[in-house]
């Protein structure tokens, strides 16, 4: 007798595959939001499996603030060569230099500004759904979010205004300046996305993993050297061994000590860890309702 049991992340990442399907039936414009970190490598895989032997039948879009770390992008546009699939990179550089972004005065994290810059990418394109790698046990504004969420014809989200998704039935209607985000992995958690990634072999940048690099302690965490991130007067720089367990801006993405160089000592150190991976992200921090506010203006 064959067995059709499904083990958790078997369900898990069936649950996904049926999302991701419901977008390419559905939405007539669709495209999936890679950045070359570890939730959007599991999408790209994902991908690979509701619609392989064809190819996948959306582009990948990236907003790139410009503050990156070098071995993200360059992990992006490999992985994205290799799936052979429509890579589609929207800089903050150019929204900022065409009106469509507009600084803060003394505003130095890029982050709010992917915000403008890619709701102008979706008008572009008249993207009508983005699949996005956000999950639900990453910040408390994204654990209100449902598998598709409804964005209105000036991008903007109202938690309050969700629509609802019962015995897995979706309302994907929407008019014209509407869009849907869609976001496959919702009830994935980090260690369900580690577990994954070694499950299907799959590669990630190599900042992930413990490599040596010049920090400063600032707010309570360890921030890279960098020039857009020099040290400031007074401040101590050490050479660290450290790893990112979350990959934003490069000038507020807390580095993290840690001896892990394989996605086995990644997974062990998890099951001991007591805090969040989005708690080494300043941007998040910068107020109790930050990301909250970024989602409500567009952000993914």
């Amino acid at each position: 007798m064959s067995n059709y049991h499904l083990d958790h992340l078997q369900y898990l990442e069936t649950e996904a595959i049926h999302i991701m399907r419901e977008v390419a039936g559905e939405f007539e414009r669709p495209a999936i939001l890679f950045s070359g970190g570890k939730d959007s490598i599991c999408l790209l895989r994902l991908a690979e499996k509701a619609f392989r032997p064809s190819d996948i039948p959306m582009p990948l879009l990236n907003v790139d603030t410009g503050h990156h770390f070098p071995e993200l992008n360059t992990f992006r546009d490999a992985r994205a060569a290799e799936l052979g699939g429509k890579l589609i990179v929207r800089k903050v550089e150019d929204a900022i230099a065409s009106g469509i972004a507009t600084p803060a005065p003394g505003e130095v994290s890029r982050n709010r500004l992917q915000i403008p810059t890619l709701l102008a990418a979706t008008e572009e394109f008249r993207f009508d759904c983005l699949i996005g790698g956000a999950r639900r046990d990453e910040e408390k504004a994204r654990a209100k979010e449902r598998f598709f969420s409804f964005r209105d014809s000036f991008g903007q989200w109202d938690p309050k205004n969700q629509r609802p998704e019962i015995w897995n039935l979706y309302n994907t209607r929407v008019n014209s300046g509407e869009h849907m985000r869609a976001f496959p992995i919702s009830n994935w958690t980090e260690m369900d996305v580690w577990e994954y990634i070694k499950r299907e072999q799959l590669a990630v940048p190599t900042i992930y993993f413990t490599h040596t690099r010049q920090c400063v302690r600032r707010s309570g965490q360890w921030l890279p050297v960098t020039e857009l991130a020099p040290p400031k007067p007074g401040e101590t720089v050490r050479e660290l061994g450290v790893r990112v367990r979350t990959i934003g801006d490069i000038i507020s993405t807390g580095m993290i000590e840690s001896p892990a160089d394989d996605v086995d000592d990644i997974l062990a150190e998890l099951a001991a860890a007591r805090i969040t991976e989005r708690s080494s992200r300043a941007d998040d921090r910068s107020a109790e309702a930050a990301m909250e506010d970024r989602k409500k203006a567009g952000y993914f």
